[in-house]
């Protein structure tokens, strides 16, 4: 049949008439058929539509049998009604605890007013709050905000701003050994991670250099005039929380000052008061040129993430209307509840000093561990970290051994590299209630990333809970688990 002459026909009175057949709607489960979902169900469905692979790591530490029902302040609460105290924080998203009742209570009223959400044609008194208590908790001119919804955009964000403004002449971007910046794929070129790059095609305007080593940064600087960008986490995260001195960040300030680099300070896990300090970089005195924020901005209930750039810098990249739109928000960028409950988040922050209470609670914490440290020196090679950012690095397994036994096991060491502290984190969660995390680069460290709120009183559960699985030793340990995986 000639499709051209079918459809230049005109229908008939009857045709015309004729009732369209009624869109089917799929096997789609409801709101409360999600709730009631139980562990066998969630795990067939994770198997079936998100990750397979995943819940492989998920059954060795023992997460897949915890279905959690509700969470609050510090803990979370699963299927048996179990109290599980989160020191992992979601890599440092929950500054304010699980369901704050003040964030709680502003996106209710929000709702209950049917505030508007999206203000693309309009500006938002939402998008322009936030903006401007953003530049009102940064040091500095850090005074340009974009807003976004997760740390990969805000760095996005960060880099494109800082090579806009760096120059067609000066393209380069420096980065760190064990960075780690986002996923998308701009940042993903200045991500130093393997496993992470794949074998994408990534941008190759890059140079890498060794975290906190001011001499090859500024040979880097010396030997290369095309270097316009350097971009450094002030805290590596997935590098195993690594930290570098204060002299090292003033003279990278005078190094970028003088040879007309533009520095971007990555604090989307390590900022808003995580280290005692609203950014991390705050305890050199010292500021970025752009910087970027996510995470805990979302005030554990949203995500939210925002670029804050030096007014001087963002006007060079987008200051006339001709460049304005090159990367105005994006759709979700600046919507509405987001930013009632980042306005929300920050208030909290100050009003209940949490900044303040890390600093004194990370002290304890520390102080806490490396009283562990010396009494399991064979077990915790380091403990390290500021405020609520800590990194507690064990030995790899060989030196856990008797001495007998080290020289065989030490030829194990690199494929057994995470195994300690995922036996100690399986251990906590399941006979102490007690979640930690881990770091992508250092496997051999549990990240202890817990929320703001945190008391002595918290920190006092997991160091009792830490102290008993340790107390057993390396050979318990290990036959305590080997036992939990075939039950």
């Amino acid at each position: 049949m000639n499709t051209a002459v079918r459809l230049n026909e005109q229908p008939t009175l009857d045709a015309a008439k004729a009732p369209r057949a009624k869109t089917e709607k799929p096997n789609l489960l409801s709101v409360d058929q999600a709730k009631a979902l139980d562990l066998p169900q969630m795990t067939d469905l994770f198997t079936q539509h998100l990750n397979p692979g995943q819940l492989h790591f998920m059954k060795l530490l023992g997460f897949h049998k915890i279905k959690v029902e509700r969470a609050e302040g510090m803990y979370y609460y699963d299927q048996n009604g179990r109290k599980i105290l989160d020191f992992f924080g979601g890599f440092g998203s929950l500054a304010f605890g699980h369901n704050h009742p003040r964030i709680i209570e502003a996106r209710k009223t929000f709702q209950d007013e049917k505030r508007h959400e999206i203000a693309i044609a309009f500006m938002s008194q939402y998008a322009t709050a936030l903006a401007h208590n953003l530049a009102a908790c940064s040091p500095g001119d850090l005074d340009m905000v974009f807003l976004g919804s997760s740390g990969s955009e805000a760095m996005e964000a960060a880099i494109k701003v800082a090579e806009r403004a760096a120059g067609p002449q000066k393209p380069k971007v420096v980065y760190a050994e064990n960075s780690f910046h986002g996923k998308t794929k701009g940042v993903l070129s200045i991500t130093d991670g393997s496993l992470y790059r794949g074998q994408f095609k990534l941008v190759d305007n890059t140079v890498r250099v060794p975290f906190g080593d001011i001499e090859a940064i500024e040979n880097a600087f010396r030997s290369d005039p095309e270097i316009g960008v350097i971009v450094l986490e002030t805290v590596q995260g997935g590098g195993g929380i690594i930290q570098a001195d204060a002299a090292f960040w003033q003279k990278l300030r005078q190094l970028c000052d003088q040879y007309g680099v533009l520095w971007v300070a990555d604090e989307v896990q390590c900022g808003l008061g995580r280290t005692g300090k609203f950014y991390a970089f705050e305890h050199y005195d010292v500021v970025p040129d752009v910087t970027a924020l996510a995470k805990s901005l979302g005030g554990g209930k949203t995500a939210m993430a925002a670029m804050i750039a030096r007014r001087e810098v963002y006007m060079k990249a987008y200051g006339t209307p001709k460049t304005a739109m090159i990367h105005a928000m994006a759709t979700f960028g600046g919507i509405g509840e987001a930013c009632i409950t980042s306005i929300e988040a920050l208030n909290v922050l100050y009003d209940e000093g949490l900044i303040d209470r890390t600093a004194e609670v990370g002290d304890y914490l520390l102080d806490q561990l490396r009283v562990l440290q010396a009494r399991y020196p064979s077990l915790i090679k380091e403990v390290r970290g500021q405020g609520m950012m800590v990194g507690l690095e064990f030995h790899d397994f060989s030196q856990t051994m008797p001495l007998v036994l080290r020289p065989v096991i030490a030829m194990l060491d690199d494929k057994l590299k995470g195994s300690l502290p995922g036996f100690i984190g399986s251990h906590l969660l399941r006979d102490h209630g007690v979640l930690v995390a881990f770091t992508e680069y250092n496997r051999n460290v549990i990240r202890l990333e817990p929320p703001l709120i945190c008391e002595r009183e918290h920190v006092d559960q997991f160091i009792t809970a830490l102290d008993e699985v340790m107390s057993r030793g390396i050979i318990r340990i290990v036959k305590d688990f080997v036992t939990a995986q075939v039950k």
